[in-house]
């Protein structure tokens, strides 16, 4: 699909990106990888649990 330049908000992805950056990353100090790592996939379950479809 075509989207203009700059409009990365019509992309589904990049929304779910902007939310788990900010859920799960923003504001946070991981010494580690693994902790990251930790936070994504806890993000991403929680996620998976509380889906709908998108409109």
């Amino acid at each position: 699909m075509f989207l203009p330049t700059y409009a990365s908000w019509l992309n589904w992805i990049e929304a779910e990106f902007a939310a788990m950056r900010y859920f799960a990353l923003n504001g946070t100090g991981h010494r580690t990888h693994a902790e990251q790592e930790t936070a994504i996939g806890a993000y991403t379950r929680w996620r998976n649990q509380h889906t709908k479809p998108k409109t």
